[in-house]
């Protein structure tokens, strides 16, 4: 078994609270330790705002020392280029995915990147590209889509336990959390479509299928706020199949999908967020009979590390990690088109 030698670009809450604690179940990788920011490598130096996340970066990493152990290293594009490594976790704000993406991959680093890759398609294209010249495995944290409780959705779609769909409705939102959240910063790549607005289309492509068309789109907003704060979309397939997907980062906690068929209904309030240690319940009503349906908890985030070492080994994962990423970032980009054409 070859081991990974793996470090953290930033050292985030996500990283600290949900990607350790999975990492850590998989002796295949090896912890190396995470890095901060030099001087410029935010913005550059260009928008004076550096310094601070620098300070709030050392803060932040001595707290992975003291639960996981590591060396804090100073600078990314040093640690990159340190020879320590063999892969990179980026849990940067969306922004500066690209960058960072692209720096790994040149130095020949496999990179296993949070959502959403980049913020534009050309740039997903740009690294998936890059990757394949060099043989190296690219993977997106859309974790949700290794979780359970998808493969039970699939397999009621299978087995046609609904009858015939008539509609896949997928919400996801959050309450407003505070204008300090890169999620509402515009040059941090912020936005409701690039953050849970990726989830809703994600879903709806898994299962509308490859032929999943975005056909309608809106972007709304609100006073103060440059970035699209709530939003929805309509999408269809080859057989007709309609999929709402709707989403916003300052509404009422909602975390659903619902599916309408012909002989009965399915529904679930943790489609995108079951955490370690939650059993999820979804509600399956057949010819008027409701029954609840209890799954077993699991480990999303540690599958979707499990994959990501499919990805560093085997060619054929690798290849079908490249098409799911760029398809989702087509359906991102036609959302934006949509919504232009719109406007």
């Amino acid at each position: 078994m070859k081991k990974i030698r793996l470090g953290i670009i930033a050292p985030s809450e996500i990283a600290l609270r949900r990607f350790l604690p999975s990492l850590n179940k998989d002796k295949r990788f090896e912890y190396v330790g995470v890095s901060i920011a030099s001087e410029n490598e935010w913005f550059g130096g260009s928008r004076g705002s550096d310094s601070i996340y620098i300070s709030s970066e050392r803060e932040k990493a001595l707290n992975f020392v003291k639960s996981f152990g590591g060396i804090v290293f100073e600078g990314y594009c040093n640690f990159i280029k340190s020879g320590l490594i063999d892969a990179i976790y980026i849990p940067l704000p969306p922004s500066l995915h690209f960058k960072w993406a692209k720096t790994a991959l040149e130095n020949d680093l496999h990179v296993f990147v949070e959502k959403p890759s980049t913020t534009s398609l050309k740039e997903t294209n740009e690294l998936i590209e890059l990757a394949k010249a060099k043989q190296l495995a690219l993977h997106e944290n859309y974790m949700f889509v290794f979780h359970s409780q998808i493969d039970y959705v699939k397999q009621i779609l299978e087995t046609k336990e609904l009858g015939e769909v008539r509609l896949f409705d997928v919400r996801f939102g959050f309450p407003f959390r505070g204008t300090n959240d890169f999620r509402y910063n515009k040059s941090l790549g912020g936005g409701a479509l690039f953050d849970c607005g990726g989830y809703t289309l994600k879903l709806a492509n898994m299962l509308l299928g490859d032929s999943a068309t975005i056909v309608q789109a809106n972007s709304g907003f609100i006073d103060n706020f440059e970035v699209d704060m709530y939003g929805s979309a309509t999408l269809n397939n080859n057989e007709g199949i309609i999929c709402n997907a709707s989403f916003g980062m300052d509404n009422a906690y909602t975390c659903d999908l619902h599916i309408w068929g012909s002989e009965g209904k399915l529904h679930t309030n943790r489609i995108f967020t079951a955490p370690v240690g939650y059993e999820p319940q979804m509600e399956l009503t057949i010819n008027g009979e409701k029954t609840i349906v209890r799954l077993p908890s699991d480990d999303a985030f540690l599958k979707s590390i499990s994959f990501f070492y499919k990805c560093i080994m085997e060619k054929e994962i690798k290849m079908l990690s490249y098409k799911q990423i760029i398809s989702q970032s087509k359906l991102v980009q036609t959302f934006i088109e949509k919504e232009e054409e719109r406007s």
